[in-house]
This record gives structure tokens, C-alpha cells and sequence, in this order.
């Protein structure tokens, strides 16, 4: 197994071998289809029908070759980032499911970019076989490919113009297995905006931001949201693209939870988001920007403040408590939840999120000066393992930003 940093694909990563023969095979059928000239009206008319069938079945079959292929002998890898603001790393941990579950260093990457954000989440995001981290000092976003079981730095993306310090990122997939690009989304200090995925380019309109708080961007089904620190949530709508259609809304928020927003995710177009200073440290807000309020562990800040969210399966949230020193749980439906209950962790929580399959939650934390992985097991019912079954060794980082899975 080998990482290394540096090679840039210009596909996102080396496609299989079936799949670029189908691709192939496809691409040539439909050029000869939409070429075909006979004269013989009644023949060609049957062949050009033929060969277009052909086609969309030889491309069908490019999109299963590319899934199977996807899915098949792949490694479970835990990344996270150092946020060095004199040069940014990403450090990946394989995370082996066979017998007992362990976590080991597999390599730390330049980003070639600077760290050195600071209260804020989301920094680092991995979909399919790419991914995304943002470089606080660098204005500037590193993509990240993973072709098989090597991962790898490729190409740096640029803010828009006037745009600086991200530190939160967020991935939409595209559509047709990957063939149809989704996109970037990144929050700094005075901007949000969306790029084109995986080409990078500024795509849709770039808010600006009077409020220099922002923790966290994420993306619904129609509509992004950003935290602000300050007290607030801003709505930004997107287009028909699905790319920022440029402006921006204040979500309301009632006095029980407006303190400190910071961390946030999406069920669909359901928003979850921890103000974690507030008796409420939790809340849920559908797209007309209605607000549920939801009491979370007690007693409340400073005991407790649920900081950092993730999705999980059916209606669970999870949620990075830091001062706590637990994942707090939620269920929720679309109009108001429950807080379940914490899972105690060894150290102060400073990100979290769940596997593609909804099987393993990944969070990283710091003790005793030094920052470290662990995951636990999501069980059929979204209760976690009362102790991680998995825990990396220290790797001589005082404290990780953003973690994400790629499986």
C-alpha cells in the first residue's frame, strides 16, 4: 500500500480498467450513431436506433464497473488534518474492521498550504474518491483523490476574488455514479461560495459576509446554511445547479437557542445545529426556516455544550460535546426531537462524523496535549459502542481539525 502527495489525475483518479473500455466502447457508438449518413433511409434508420441503445447500455454499464469497482477490496480510511498554520498536513489512519478494530498511521501529506483556524468544523470532507480541506492561511482549498487504495493531494483551488481564511468546506456528489460533477462549497471570513467539483472553478454567486464568525457551511437537498459564532444562521439558497444562487437570509432564532452556533448538518433539507451555550444545545430548522428548539444534557454550559454535529442513520445526531467530554445523542423527527443520552470519551471533543454506510462514527479529540482518532460502532438502532473499539496512537499533533471517512 503507498500514499503519496504531489500526483494530480486528470479524471480525479485513475479510472478501472472495464469501466474505461466501456467508457470508450460509448463514447465511439455514439459518435458513429449521431455520424451515420446512409442514404438507405429504412436500414440506417434501424442501426442508428441499435447503436444509441448500445450506447446508453454500454455507458450503464461504465457507471456499474465504476461502483463495483469502487466498492470492491477497498480499505477503511480515518482522515483528519494538523491545521499547522506553518504547513498544513493531512493524516491518514487505516482503520482495519477484521478481528479486532485498530487505527494506524498510514501517512501525513502536505497539503502544501498553511493551517490556523480556529473554532470551526467541517475543515475536511471526503466523498466517493475525492475530497477537500481547506487551508486557513493559504485562502485556499487542497483536493484530495483516492484511486483505489492510494490517497493523494492534487490540485489547489483558489478562493473566489477578495475571499479569505476558510475554515469550513462541504461536498455535494454528483450525479450518474460521479459522471455529472456536484460541487464545493467553502465558508471563511467574509465569504461563502461554490465551485464546480472536481474542476475547482468558481460557479453560482459568492455571499459576502459582514460577520466574521462563521463556524461551519453545510448543504440540504435545495438550501446551504452557515453558523455564525456571533448568534445567528444564515440560509443561502442554491440554484437549479445546485450550485449558491449569491444571497443570503438570517434564520430567527428564539432566545432559548441562539448561543454560540457552531457546529451543523443536513437530513435532506432539514437543518441540525448546535447552540452549544444554550440551555437548548440543540435544533433542528426546515427549509421555511421554522426553528424547533431541543433541551440537551444537563446540567447545561458550561457543564455541557454539545460544539460539533454529525447525521447519522434514521433519526440520530450526533454531537461533539467538549466541555463534557462525550458525544451527546439526539433523535429527532422534522418538527422537534430528544436529547438520548452521552457516551463518555477520554478527551476534549473537537469534530465528529459518520461513515458513508452509517456503520462507524469517527470523532478526534485532545488529551494531555496530544490529539487522537477514535471510532466507534453504530448499532441497527443508532445507539453507539459504550467505548470506542478502535483509538490511534499518538502521532505527536497537539490537535486535530476536521475528520472525515472514505471507505
Amino acid at each position: 500500500m503507498r500514499f503519496r502527495a504531489g500526483y494530480v489525475s486528470p479524471c480525479g483518479g485513475r479510472a478501472p480498467y472495464r469501466a474505461t473500455l466501456a467508457a470508450v466502447s460509448a463514447n465511439s457508438c455514439l459518435n458513429r450513431c449521431s455520424a451515420n449518413s446512409n442514404p438507405i433511409k429504412e436500414d440506417g434508420t434501424l442501426k442508428i436506433n441499435l447503436c444509441r441503445a448500445g450506447g446508453m447500455l454500454a455507458v450503464v454499464f461504465l457507471a456499474t464497473a465504476l461502483a463495483v469497482a469502487g466498492e470492491h477490496g477497498r480499505d477503511v480510511f480515518v482522515l483528519t488534518s494538523t491545521n499547522n498554520p506553518s504547513g498544513n498536513d493531512v493524516v491518514v489512519f487505516q482503520f482495519n474492521t477484521a478481528g479486532t478494530p485498530s487505527l494506524s498511521l498510514v501517512d501525513m501529506l502536505p497539503t502544501g498550504g498553511n493551517g490556523g483556524a480556529s473554532g470551526n468544523a467541517g475543515i475536511l470532507q471526503f466523498t466517493d474518491n475525492l475530497g477537500a480541506v481547506a487551508n486557513y492561511g493559504s485562502n485556499s482549498v487542497s483536493q484530495l483523490v483516492r484511486d483505489d487504495n492510494i490517497i493523494s493531494v492534487g490540485r489547489t483551488i483558489k478562493l473566489a476574488p477578495g475571499c479569505v481564511n476558510p475554515d469550513s468546506v462541504a461536498l455535494t456528489e454528483g450525479q450518474f455514479f460521479g459522471l455529472i460533477g456536484g460541487h464545493l462549497f467553502v465558508v471563511g471570513t467574509n465569504c461563502a461560495e461554490s465551485h464546480a467539483w472536481p474542476s475547482g472553478h468558481v460557479d453560482g454567486g459568492v455571499v459576502g459576509l459582514t460577520d466574521t464568525s462563521a463556524g461551519q457551511i453545510a448543504v440540504g437537498s435545495h438550501w446551504a446554511a452557515v453558523t455564525l459564532k456571533s448568534g445567528s444562521v444564515l440560509q443561502l439558497p442554491l440554484t437549479g445547479g445546485g450550485a449558491l444562487n449569491g444571497t443570503s437570509t438570517t434564520i430567527t432564532l428564539p432566545s432559548s437557542a441562539n448561543n454560540t452556533p457552531l457546529g451543523e448538518a443536513f437530513w435532506g433539507d432539514i437543518l441540525g445545529f448546535t447552540p452549544a451555550h444554550s440551555a437548548d444545545s440543540f435544533a433542528i430548522v426546515d427549509k421555511y426556516r421554522n426553528v424547533f428548539p431541543i433541551v440537551g444534557p444537563t446540567p447545561p454550559y458550561p457543564d455541557n455544550a454539545p460544539c460539533w454535529v454529525t447525521k447519522g442513520p434514521g433519526s440520530a445526531w450526533y454531537t461533539g460535546n467538549s466541555p463534557g467530554m462525550a458525544i451527546s445523542i439526539f433523535f429527532s423527527d422534522g418538527q422537534g426531537g430528544v436529547f438520548y443520552k452521552s457516551v463518555p470519551l477520554p478527551g476534549v471533543p473537537t469534530d465528529i462524523t459518520v461513515s458513508p454506510d452509517g456503520k462507524w462514527l469517527a470523532i478526534i479529540y485532545t488529551a494531555s496535549g496530544e490529539g487522537y482518532v477514535a471510532v466507534f460502532s453504530i448499532d441497527a438502532y443508532g445507539d453507539l459502542s459504550p467505548t470506542p473499539v478502535a483509538t490511534s496512537s499518538s502521532v505527536g499533533v497537539a490537535a486535530f481539525n476536521g475528520v472525515a471517512i472514505s471507505q
